[in-house]
């Protein structure tokens, strides 16, 4: 069973209809002993950085707790942006710390927000990205990214005028800027590698 986050956060109902489409059991809860049987958990969002710390509230802990005993995690977009230490959207505000790096502003001279397909190069070293080939597109809605400052952590890059990281994994962490649930047969890709590596981490 996979656990998408519930915390009254735009995009967590279109997330569990992605995986239910391709035939995963995912559950929408903010129940702690749901998030803890899991064997993987997501947590998504579309909202402004403070927001969602604010709206995840308590559950950041037992987030960050089940996450670091090995659970599998997915952020995506805003979710993927808590994963880090800080950000400076509208003021300074904490993440989960669970990657080394700080959330800042798309720079001048770029269209903003950063909407639309783009496309990303795909590290063969990256679990998401099994058996995509070496760079696809997905869909992103964004005005700040990660500065991903965490040497344990592989990034995938898209050129936005600059190398902008679209995804990371570090150990059993995994994120995505973009979103899969909007990205069409590709997209659905990533979710169903997501699920594999849930499954091989908690085989029956």
């Amino acid at each position: 069973m996979i656990v998408v986050i519930d915390y009254n956060i735009g995009n967590v109902k279109s997330v569990c209809n992605a995986f239910r489409h391709i035939g995963c059991e995912v559950e929408l809860s903010c129940e702690p002993q749901a998030v803890k049987d899991a064997d993987g958990i997501v947590l998504p969002g579309v909202a402004a950085f403070g927001y969602a710390v604010r709206a995840l509230g308590s559950l950041a802990e037992l987030v960050k707790e089940v996450t670091l005993s090995g659970k599998p995690l997915l952020g995506i977009c805003v979710g993927y942006q808590m994963l880090f230490d800080k950000s400076s959207e509208y003021g300074q505000h904490n993440g989960l710390g669970l990657v080394r790096g700080n959330v800042v502003p798309i720079p001048p001279g770029r269209v903003i927000p950063h909407m639309g397909w783009n496309l990303v190069k795909l590290p063969e070293d990256m679990d998401l990205f099994a058996g995509l080939g070496s760079e696809k597109h997905f869909y992103f809605a964004h005005s700040f990214y990660a500065e991903v400052a965490d040497s344990q952590a592989r990034v995938a890059f898209t050129d936005y005028g600059f190398d902008l990281p679209a995804s990371v994994q570090k150990a059993n962490i995994y994120g995505t800027q973009f979103h899969p649930e909007k990205s069409g047969e590709t997209g659905l890709k990533i979710l169903e590698n997501f699920a594999q590596i849930c499954r091989q981490k908690n085989p029956t």
